[in-house]
């Protein structure tokens, strides 16, 4: 029982480094299904890590066998259901590792298949260009005409501004020639205040003159008959 016990601890420690390995080179290999600029084929290092995963997932697969038979034998009643747990998940993790790799290939295989067939186009345009001079020099027309009519549309645009600007300055010279004639106005009318505010002023000094008489010609007649 103790030796089972053992082989089983034994058999599981070798499971779980192999499970860390397999994340470890999944990270590598991973980087080949995000690259921008993928090989046309593999590189050394790509298969070298794709068949290490292969491997490293064949043993794992072996080891749960021994393990299965291990769980099988064992008398230890007390223990199995434990045991049947820790299989269990590790049966679980090796599955979605397995499912993963097949995902993780199918991503490769696709980035390098769309790669090889837009390279595949270049080529074919570039040898059509290369034996239809006349073509090559259309599609540089093409693309002279385009930013001629970029330029044109920039210039649109400063014409648009342009006078959306001018129309600002001769709104603001109209305003500021009603403001003119309104001070011009008002100035024309300054002369016939200061005429009016001298008449005024005259008729508060007659009426100054007069009432000075009346109070004299009260005082001279109070002298009078006193």
């Amino acid at each position: 029982m103790s030796s089972t016990g053992g082989g089983w601890a034994q058999l599981r420690q070798q499971a779980r480094s192999l499970e860390t390995q397999t994340e470890t080179l999944f990270h590598t290999y991973s980087q080949y299904a995000s690259m921008t600029n993928i090989p046309p084929q593999p590189t050394e290092e790509e298969q070298r890590t794709e068949s290490q995963l292969h491997e490293i997932l064949e043993k794992r697969t072996t080891l749960l066998s021994q393990l299965t038979r291990l769980l099988d034998s064992s008398a230890d009643l007390s223990s199995s259901s434990l045991k049947q747990n820790n299989l269990t998940r590790h049966r679980e993790i090796l599955r979605e590792h397995n499912a993963q790799l097949n995902s993780l290939k199918s991503s490769i295989n696709h980035a390098r298949d769309k790669a090889n067939l837009l390279g595949s186009v270049r080529n074919d345009i570039e040898s059509y260009r290369a034996s239809n001079p006349e073509a090559e020099e259309g599609d540089y027309m093409l693309d002279e005409r385009a930013r001629i009519d970029r330029s044109h549309g920039v210039i649109d645009n400063v014409l648009a501004q342009a006078y959306a600007v001018n129309e600002n300055f001769g709104f603001q010279r109209e305003t500021l020639g009603n403001i003119e004639r309104r001070m011009r106005g008002a100035v024309g009318m300054v002369p016939g205040i200061n005429s009016l505010m001298q008449r005024i002023g005259n008729k508060k000094r007659r009426d100054g003159i007069i009432l000075g008489s009346f109070i004299a010609f009260c005082f001279l007649m109070l002298l009078y008959f006193w």
